[in-house]
């Protein structure tokens, strides 16, 4: 008995060693204790505080929950609500006309900037530090400051401009414009960085060629940057166009919606309906709709674009 007890054991673990050696030879390795130590925390952190959240609130988008007291399942009732509600449809032209059009000078700018800072000029360093502190700002902070300009520096300025003589925050026809550039002012420093790593990966010797063959800077721009950066604009535009679909703290800033709603955007709306206007459900409702608009957006962002990217 004893004897086939220790020729079990034996064969046990000559099948351990034989496993142990076998991944090592393949070059396997089983991952550390400490490997899951270090992730499971961040992963259950995720869940609860993130993933959670979006399932409850995807829940109560099928309720009329108003946000306190009882509730009642209604079905889609709130989806459909939200496609005849003008205020609804105000608030995402209102977002998609913003992010549009932001996210066209955030790109115009940030790339020229970026051509000047990766040419050959003084203090480059410095610069690039420069352009980069807006975005390490307090949003809010610096949006006060905006509206401190916007509402009393400005009219006296420019007093001559009938468009800038007056508050142009309270103007329901040209206020977005000022929160079109405060969010640009902030976004164009990380578009920067991104730009300037995108260009720094162009090889030289493809503009001495150019030089060479008497291709003009215009055309050098044309034909090797702007393709060769096809992977950094693609990163550009949508997280741009994604952050700025998304703006809320530089309307709450400058006009907090207003004049009335004309420059209420859905995260405001959002915000605003959910939070205090007793339509929990509903604007869960809205926020599901508005996450799955961004998404296409994106994902046709990216359908698109990467077309046009090069390799090298």
């Amino acid at each position: 008995m004893t004897t086939m007890t220790e020729a079990v054991r034996a064969s046990s673990t000559g099948g351990t060693v034989k496993k142990r050696a076998s991944r090592i030879r393949s070059g396997e390795k089983r991952p550390a204790a400490a490997f899951y130590w270090m992730v499971w925390p961040a992963v259950i952190a995720f869940a609860f505080f993130h993933t959670l959240p979006v399932l409850i609130g995807i829940f109560f988008s099928f309720t009329n929950y108003p946000g306190y007291g009882d509730w009642n399942f209604i079905g889609l009732s709130n989806y459909v609500n939200l496609f005849k509600d003008d205020r609804v449809l105000a608030a995402y032209g209102f977002s998609f006309l913003y992010a549009i059009v932001a996210t066209i000078l955030t790109n115009v700018i940030s790339l020229a900037i970026a051509l000047g800072l990766n040419a050959k000029i003084k203090a480059s360093n410095f610069w690039r530090g420069v352009y980069f502190v807006p975005y390490v700002l307090a949003i809010l902070v610096i949006g006060y400051v905006f509206q401190f300009f916007f509402s009393n520096s400005l009219p006296k300025i420019l007093s001559g401009i009938p468009l800038f003589a007056d508050n142009i925050l309270t103007n329901e026809t040209w206020a977005w414009t000022a929160i079109v550039g405060l969010g640009v002012w902030q976004a164009c420093a990380f578009s920067i960085i991104i730009y300037l790593s995108g260009l720094q990966t162009i090889p030289g010797e493809l503009y001495e060629a150019a030089s060479i063959d008497g291709a003009t800077p215009w055309r050098q721009f044309t034909s090797i940057t702007f393709p060769l950066i096809g992977a950094f604009l693609t990163i550009n535009i949508v997280l741009s166009l994604k952050g700025f679909l998304q703006v809320f703290d530089q309307v709450v800033a400058l006009t907090n919606g207003g004049p009335g709603t004309a420059t209420e955007s859905v995260t405001l709306l959002i915000f605003r309906g959910g939070f205090s206007g007793g339509e929990f459900a509903y604007q869960s409702a809205n926020a599901v709709v508005f996450f799955i608009v961004i998404t296409i957006v994106s994902l046709l962002q990216f359908r698109v674009l990467q077309r046009r990217e090069a390799d090298f």
